[in-house]
């Protein structure tokens, strides 16, 4: 079998050789990144704009509608605009028969 060139991965270099293997080569001590955590919208305390339009199921627009006319409190962190879980469900257990955009 021909010779294939493998490129190595060690702590702060790239190292590049010839090997006779079909697969990459690994260090065994190499860690994996962590991965993002999952956490489900009625466990969290703050959800992004998209979240809470799908827990409310109207569309992003209509919840920026809410925002806009402060009928829905929000909270800045940094750039993001965020919600809290529970002025959504406060907010859906009233009857609202108005229109949302007026």
């Amino acid at each position: 079998m021909a010779g294939k060139n493998v490129v190595e991965f060690t702590r702060g270099r790239l190292q590049s050789s010839t090997q006779e293997s079909d697969g990459l080569v690994f260090e065994p001590g190499r860690r994996k990144p962590p991965q993002r955590v999952t956490i489900a919208p009625e466990d969290k305390i703050l959800v992004s704009r998209e979240e809470a339009a799908q827990l409310l199921s109207i569309s992003q627009r209509g919840l920026d509608y809410l925002v806009a006319s402060k009928r829905l409190p929000t909270r800045r962190i940094g750039g993001r605009v965020l919600i809290l879980v529970a002025e959504l469900r406060k907010y859906a257990r009233c009857d609202h028969p108005e229109r949302i955009v007026s």
